[in-house]
């Protein structure tokens, strides 16, 4: 499955009031693993930005004087999303600015929900979190992902940050619950299996290749980054 995690910047809060997306930021996910490959523009949108959306992202219609406008950037923008499963946080807002943004290229560019699917993290932490603050700071926080560099909204930032949440808000069960018929069932399931397993015998053991310990390290290397060097994978093994 390929998934993009996006985010936007905006010059305001309504695209039918005149307002523009500023800038875009996309990372890529492929079976549940970050891939590296990512996608990010700043945008010139040809009008003023507000004071408030100034205050949370911190772009000025000065640094975006000789950016790229929107419609220059359209086809490779969607090149990259095309056929992926967006994952957004708070969806509607972003795709509004999207579709309203392929709407005033002039082009016969269909809306964004055309060519990708749609996953809304805020829903989704609705659900899980019912009655709680589910902002992408709140989900951080609870999630324990670091996002000690966000003094500022920044679409490319804010989308790595998502990336993680959204792993860890689906990544499964994080604590053992025992006693249910459900448990049960699912205990009675492992030993089945287990039992299969020793009938087939051993699986036969193959050897990592250089390449596979090379993308190994490099892995090992980000989460040590993100993690600010506590992963426990890269600890100098004791002399």
């Amino acid at each position: 499955m390929r998934q993009i995690v996006l985010d936007t910047e905006t010059t305001g809060l309504d695209p039918l009031q005149g307002h523009k997306v500023i800038e875009i930021g996309c990372v890529e996910i492929e079976n549940r693993r970050l891939t590296g490959r990512h996608y990010h523009c700043y945008l010139n949108p040809d009008r003023d930005i507000d004071d408030g959306a100034v205050q949370v992202h911190g772009i000025t219609s000065e640094f975006l004087a000789d950016k790229p406008r929107f419609v220059q950037v359209v086809d490779e923008f969607l090149d990259f999303v095309k056929g992926a499963e967006l994952v957004i946080h708070n969806a509607a807002f972003d795709v509004g600015f999207l579709n309203h943004e392929l709407e005033q290229t002039g082009g016969s560019y269909p809306r964004i929900e055309q060519v990708c699917g749609i996953v809304d993290t805020l829903m989704m932490a609705r659900k899980k979190h019912p009655g709680q603050r589910n902002n992408l700071d709140a989900l951080c926080k609870r999630y324990e992902v670091d996002n000690s560099q966000r003094d500022l909204h920044g679409a490319l930032l804010d989308a790595e940050i998502l990336a993680d949440v959204y792993l860890r808000m689906t990544g499964g069960q994080t604590t053992l619950q025992l006693g249910s018929d459900e448990d049960a069932e699912s205990q009675k399931e492992g030993s089945d299996q287990r039992r299969e397993r020793q009938a087939r015998g051993p699986l036969p053991l193959a050897s990592a290749s250089e390449e596979d310990l090379e993308a190994h390290a490099r892995f090992l290397e980000r989460i040590n980054k993100a993690s600010n060097d506590s992963c426990v994978w890269t600890a100098q093994a004791p002399e």
